[in-house]
């Protein structure tokens, strides 16, 4: 378990809900309507607070507005906010759809962070809406201090919304009392060509019931439908309380756009008027840049996804974006493929930054998997792998490169973790069971989804060797999450030992599968 915080704010006091139980943190119960606040004709937060991208130091703060207002973050080192230090953000309007990040610089490295947002009128400043508040933790600036934090992806998948006889997203739930120093979403965050309807009939006739709105009525073109597609999972109290307590560092998939899309496709799909997924991209990655605190791009979707982000030093996170450098879906039997699942530019970056890190831990973010085979339609692949288990093809070429440039530098402690299949598992790679050798063996874990269909286990691919020592999926397609417990990763890293811990858990923190990593190793 994580030690407390210097400030004496750590996760036994949370789990006790010291802070989790404030007034400051209270959420108005799920509704199909945007929360309401308390100071009527007056700014209001309803969409709650975020957290994202937090290191030693530093820290992103999001907010939606329900109209025109500045926003204004006070931090302070308690709750009670006295010595409160004021940051001011940014004019909100129509141009954002009312959304803004405010970046915080100069914290204390290793202590919890209490802040609250303030919305004031543009014309009057001193007419504020009423403040809504979070809490999150700096990364340590010691090596000492344990780190813990979760993964997952896949929300509001294939037509399983924000159900409220089931108590909506309670996943989030699950995670947010364990208490994690940050949350990783590995991808697909919404669905935004999967509609949400009111009702969904079950195999066993039961009734999934949909909290819905108009912009998840229908697939989402428009930039003001990509808006809605991702509020619409701020409608659940559940994840407005995890915004408010754990940061987050979000990449984005397919679903943010359409399924298995990659740059240049038409899309064939009769649901469409837009069918240049180049478009329907601009404008996801618009919505995305304003509806998530990522440090690398800008609210008009200019910039990257892919990023690293320091935890101490300990741990670095690479978030990698396998969407939209990548080349065309194909049967993936290339002999040369320099575009690949990355682009040229995104592997250049994350071997220099690899070979950079000093981190005990470096976890490569991956939102695709890399030797299951995922298939796109009958001859093409969507994924690294394509099922040939002989030497390198197609985008596996950039990953043996990759693999090749981690042993050759003698980067150790990498760990690959990913989503995207709808299913739970865990592959060891070793080059003794590969047709491809010039590697160091590595772990991936794959933990899915948040809430959304379950599906089948894939296969596997011979070329990087790997096995599967652990496997849980469903016996047949898009089972609810009625039907199949939803899935997270969880890690503990051991601030004395540099131990790190994978645990692969299910809705209602049961534990599936452990693994044990020790430090300073290639391979495992």
């Amino acid at each position: 378990m994580a030690q407390e915080s210097g400030g004496g704010f750590g996760r036994r006091a949370l789990l006790r809900g010291a802070a989790v139980g404030s007034a400051a943190l209270a959420l108005p119960a799920l509704s199909s309507a945007a929360p309401a606040q308390a100071r009527s004709g007056r700014p209001a937060a309803g969409w709650g607070v975020q957290a994202g991208d937090v290191t030693t130091t530093s820290g992103l703060i999001w907010v939606r507005s329900d109209r025109p207002a500045r926003m204004v973050v006070q931090t302070a080192a308690t709750e009670s906010f006295r010595h409160a230090r004021s940051w001011t953000g940014p004019l909100l309007g129509a141009g954002t759809d009312f959304t803004g990040v405010t970046s915080l610089h100069g914290l204390p490295p290793g202590e919890q962070i209490h802040y609250r947002v303030l919305l004031a009128d543009p014309d009057d400043p001193r007419r504020t809406g009423e403040p809504v508040a979070g809490t999150f933790r700096t990364a340590p600036e010691g090596r000492h201090a344990d780190v813990r934090f979760h993964w997952s992806g896949d929300l509001a998948g294939q037509g399983w919304g924000i159900n409220p006889d089931r108590g909506g997203y309670r996943i989030y739930d699950d995670m947010r009392r364990r208490n994690p120093d940050f949350f990783l979403c590995s991808g697909d965050n919404i669905y935004a060509d999967n509609p949400i309807t009111e009702k969904v009939t079950l195999p066993d006739g039961r009734i999934w019931r949909n909290v819905t709105t108009e912009e998840k009525a229908k697939v989402a073109e428009t930039l003001a439908e990509f808006r809605g597609a991702f509020r619409y999972n701020l409608l659940d109290d559940n994840l407005r309380r995890f915004n408010a307590q754990v940061p987050t560092i979000t990449q984005w998939d397919d679903h943010e756009v359409h399924n298995n899309w990659y740059p240049g496709q038409l899309l064939d799909d009769d649901r469409y008027t837009e069918k240049d997924a180049d478009v329907l991209s601009a404008r996801s990655l618009r919505a995305f840049s304003e509806y998530f605190p990522i440090r690398t791009l800008r609210p008009d979707g200019h910039g990257r996804v892919y990023r690293v982000v320091h935890h101490g030093p300990l741990l670095d996170v690479f978030v990698l974006d396998m969407r939209r450098y990548r080349d065309a879906n194909s049967p993936g039997r290339q002999t040369d493929d320099r575009q690949g699942i990355l682009g040229a530019a995104q592997l250049r970056w994350l071997k220099r930054e690899l070979s950079r890190s000093r981190a005990v831990w470096k976890v490569i973010a991956s939102d695709m998997p890399l030797g299951l085979v995922v298939p796109d339609g009958k001859t093409d692949f969507e994924a690294v792998a394509q099922g040939d288990p002989g030497a390198p093809l197609g985008r596996e070429l950039q990953l043996a490169e990759l693999l090749r440039h981690i042993k050759h530098d003698r980067i150790t402690g990498t760990v690959w973790l990913t989503t995207d299949v709808h299913y739970t598992s865990a592959q060891h790679y070793a080059p003794e069971r590969a047709a491809f050798k010039d590697f160091e063996p590595f772990w991936e874990f794959v933990s899915g989804p948040l809430n959304a269909g379950g599906f089948q286990a894939v296969k596997l691919d011979g070329t990087f060797g790997p096995t599967q020592p652990f496997l849980k999926a469903p016996d047949r397609a898009n089972t609810s999450p009625a039907e199949t417990p939803q899935n997270f990763g969880e890690i503990d890293i051991d601030g004395a030992s540099g131990e790190l811990t994978v645990r692969l858990r299910q809705e209602g923190g049961t534990v599936l599968f452990t693994k044990v990593l020790q430090p300073g190793r290639a391979g495992q």
